[in-house]
């Protein structure tokens, strides 16, 4: 019996090409909640990213892949940051190898510099417009995540030097440097021990790189039919894209709604 099912938001929830969440996935979200089964949200957005979901009352939410995680009140169950000492390095190769950085606290980020990369990733989440300006404060900042515009190459390179982080990626432009701890995964079990839900009682789910690790974890997974062939491959069940009612075929599928 599913009991919490944890989505991700672009490309699950929200159209790429509406930026917003289709009304058949609000009412498919609403008849879940009726039959008692907890929503939670499981994105790479921050706190002030979540505007897309339109109030819905979802009863938790994972935030900057894994390393914020807030229940429906605002109380913060975990947080995790980058270290200081790898902050200094990735900061250091900003100026030795300049690339566009979006350094994420809490409730904003900043870059170092924008360029047309930033522009087009902008272009398709709509939650990446946050300007350029002054970081050198940001080694006495809580950074949670940030946001490199990078190759896989240079973002290898990056990770040997830093130790006490990892990285998501989900679209050839950029990757997502954050700290070593707090993944979706971390979230997922953060929520499950405190509402007391077994694994097997879970389902989430996604459609991006930065979802694998959360479809293979959870008790069942479903990736979107926008979703790359290695996100299809790993997932239980592979539906539709959400313009195209993705969400409630999914969840019909497994007899969740009528």
């Amino acid at each position: 019996m599913v009991k919490a099912v944890f989505f991700d938001i672009d490309g699950t929830l929200a159209s790429f090409q509406t930026h917003r969440i289709p009304q058949s996935a609000f009412e498919t979200l609403h008849q879940l909640h009726e039959k008692g089964i907890l929503l939670f949200i499981a994105t790479g957005r921050a706190k002030d990213g979540l505007e897309v979901l339109e109030g819905f009352p979802f009863d938790g939410y994972i935030t900057l892949n894994g390393q914020y995680c807030f229940d429906a009140k605002g109380n913060v169950l975990y947080e995790n940051t980058i270290q200081r000492e790898d902050l200094e390095i990735l900061v250091a190769e900003t100026k030795r190898d300049p690339f566009p950085a979006g350094f994420v606290m809490r409730d904003t980020k900043v870059f170092n510099f924008r360029d047309e990369r930033v522009d087009e990733i902008h272009a398709i989440t709509h939650n990446d417009n946050h300007p350029a300006g002054d970081v050198s404060n940001v080694l006495d900042e809580k950074i949670y995540q940030v946001m490199c515009f990078i190759d896989e190459k240079k973002e290898k390179e990056l990770l040997a030097k830093m130790p006490h982080c990892t990285s998501a990626r989900w679209h050839p432009l950029f990757t997502d440097i954050s700290p070593l701890g707090g993944t979706k995964v971390k979230g997922i079990e953060v929520f499950r021990k405190h509402f007391g839900i077994e694994l097997e009682e879970t389902m989430s789910v996604g459609d991006g790189g930065n979802d694998l690790e959360m479809l293979t974890h959870t008790g069942i997974s479903v990736a979107m039919g926008n979703a790359p062939e290695e996100v299809k491959a790993i997932a239980d069940y592979v539906t539709d894209d959400v313009d195209h009612e993705g969400l409630i075929k999914a969840f019909r599928h497994f007899t969740l709604v009528p």
